[in-house]
């Protein structure tokens, strides 16, 4: 895990700006209690369409979001990346747990993880 730094070294005057706005994470945080798969992405990345895509011909369904390009909504995805603290999009999530990018998800969604991909489909 990465270190945070602690209340008591942030100056008063700036403590009630710390975290940004939270009401994307709060979006993401109810996608993910509500859908089985959520991929959170930014348009125009390629990795997120090959993830997407992946789950699409594995036969599985997921909810979708997208903060921006790479020219807008980058404070959006920085207040994400920092509560998951995962540095790149897309952010995967199964089961409300954080299973890392497209690399991460093509090696948990390999042919062998037949089980897992049933156990994703029913829930």
């Amino acid at each position: 895990m990465r270190p945070v730094l602690s209340e008591s070294q942030v100056h008063p005057d700036v403590r009630d700006r710390l975290g940004g706005d939270q009401a994307y994470v709060t979006e993401v945080q109810n996608a993910i209690s509500q859908y089985p798969v959520v991929v959170v992405g930014m348009a125009q990345n390629p990795f997120v369409k090959k993830a997407r895509r992946l789950l699409l011909d594995k036969g599985v369904g997921f909810h979708y979001l997208e903060y921006g390009s790479y020219f807008s909504k980058w404070r959006e995805r920085l207040a994400i990346k920092m509560w998951t603290g995962f540095t790149t999009f897309p952010q995967v999530f199964v089961a409300g747990t954080l299973v890392g990018g497209y690399s991460d998800l093509k090696k948990l969604l390999s042919d062998d993880s037949e089980p897992l991909l049933e156990q994703i489909r029913t829930s």
